[in-house]
């Protein structure tokens, strides 16, 4: 339940300006997930969400960075929504559960590997544009074991 959460925060985050707590807690409750301001308190420090000026607008966004434990969040998001992926020359294809791709393009771009160029996605596909064919192979090869890895543990 938190990493479809957290999933949930991350697409909220990443559609919407949201610029504060109980806007977040809001909208969370509206999809489906109860929650208080506390648990949206420790979701953000958790996600480590922080809040920049866009527009004018204070709202939360997702600073990438080396923290492996991000990167273990992001796997975990990954992990939980997957269920294939195919290659068209520097075109992944990523598909994933109903609902969870925006999740999960958010996740592939905040990992900030250097071969992705950006993702766009739709409620059940993610198409990740890599740099070059190589790089997308390179790209398919981390997710699998970004994906996998824990599986085997």
């Amino acid at each position: 339940m938190k990493l479809e959460r957290h999933a949930k925060i991350i697409e909220l985050i990443n559609q919407y300006a949201i610029e504060t707590q109980e806007e977040l807690a809001s909208r969370l409750n509206e999809a489906g997930f109860h929650v208080t301001q506390a648990t949206v308190s420790r979701d953000i420090r958790e996600l480590k969400l922080t809040k920049m000026s866009l527009e004018g607008r204070q709202r939360y966004v997702i600073v990438p960075g080396p923290d492996s434990q991000l990167g273990d969040k992001y796997a975990g998001i990954l992990r939980e929504g997957f269920l294939s992926m195919d290659m068209a020359q520097n075109i992944l294809v990523v598909k994933t559960v109903a609902g969870m791709a925006m999740a999960a393009a958010a996740a592939l771009d905040a990992l900030s590997w250097p071969e992705i160029v950006g993702c766009i996605a739709g409620d059940d596909t993610v198409f990740c544009a890599a740099r070059s064919t190589d790089d997308a192979m390179l790209v398919m090869e981390k997710l699998r074991r970004a994906i996998d890895g824990k599986k085997r543990s």
